[in-house]
């Protein structure tokens, strides 16, 4: 495959969970001493930040509300709703808004993303206070609206800090492994992003949840603790997700291939399968449709 053909490539999935296309603008300011405006505010990032804002809001409140009614009463509530109800609202809020900011929703990720060159450094910052912003906002309304519930959600661990803190880790670098690949692999099944990266997050929060909490996002522990003012363990859940992320992100970068071997034959996924052959119908149809057409 030539240089050009992969620029091409990745270009077509700039809009999905990373931001390659900001990236690009911003990355030649770095080998001049003067910088613009728009090295420091780059178009449209306000809006992002507002996506930011939003998308982490009712990420946290559904999965802490749904969390702090199961802790109260869990005939309500079962612990596999409350992480249905995560993975679910991941899925969701991709779809919704992953092709304005590209719904990190998580400032572990995002920090991923930036490390890896899928993501600008100087939109970081700007994406960490919204994401901090939305979680602390949603956490403090869930606190007023489920009077008396007094613990809204908050991840603390549950035995030893180190059973917790390799957890935290372990079920993080799944989540960022899989995110990684269908938001920046060009060979990945680009449309099944949200659907891929919702299931991960529902399907570690089952199994951390009984053990951790299965927070996986320092903004998601922040919020809550600071609305219930329980700050147990919480260094675990802001050293555990960025020691997944980087080790998951890095891990998928170590073994992803740009080129694929020579005389190999081309082994697809069922979905994608399916879509190119679609693909090739529709074209066909299209010619048949052409030759039929009075010149």
């Amino acid at each position: 495959m030539s240089t050009n053909s992969r620029s091409n490539s990745r270009a077509n999935f700039s809009n999905e969970i990373h931001d390659i296309g900001a990236a690009r603008s911003t990355t030649p300011s770095m080998y001049y001493n003067e910088r613009s405006i728009a090295d420091y505010f780059p178009p449209h990032l306000l809006k992002k930040m507002v996506s930011e804002v939003v998308s982490t809001f009712l990420l946290v409140f559904m999965t802490c509300g749904a969390a702090a009614i199961s802790a109260s009463d869990p005939t309500r509530i079962s612990q596999l709703g409350q992480s249905v109800a995560g993975g679910l609202i991941v899925t969701v809020m991709i779809y919704s808004v992953g092709h304005i900011s590209g719904a990190h929703m998580n400032p572990a990720v995002t920090l991923s993303f930036a490390v890896f060159r899928h993501f600008p450094w100087i939109q970081v910052p700007f994406y960490w206070a919204s994401q901090f912003t939305g979680a602390i906002c949603a956490s403090f309304v869930l606190k007023a609206v489920l009077h008396p519930i007094t613990e809204i959600g908050t991840t603390v661990p549950h035995g030893p800090h180190w059973h917790s803190l390799v957890i935290e880790v372990v079920v993080t670098f799944n989540m960022m492994f899989v995110t990684l690949a269908v938001a920046t692999d060009s060979r990945a099944v680009g449309e099944l992003a949200g659907l891929a990266v919702g299931s991960s997050v529902c399907i570690t929060s089952i199994f951390a949840g009984a053990v951790s909490g299965g927070s996986m996002n320092p903004a998601r522990t922040l919020g809550p603790a600071l609305a219930s003012n329980h700050f147990t363990g919480l260094w675990i859940y802001f050293l555990g997700p960025v020691l997944g992320t980087l080790s998951g992100a890095w891990t998928y970068t170590f073994i992803r291939f740009e080129d694929p071997p020579k005389d190999a034959p081309q082994k697809l996924s069922s979905f994608k399968l399916r879509r190119l052959q679609s693909q090739s119908v529709a074209a066909t149809d299209l010619e048949d449709d052409l030759e039929h057409i009075p010149i």
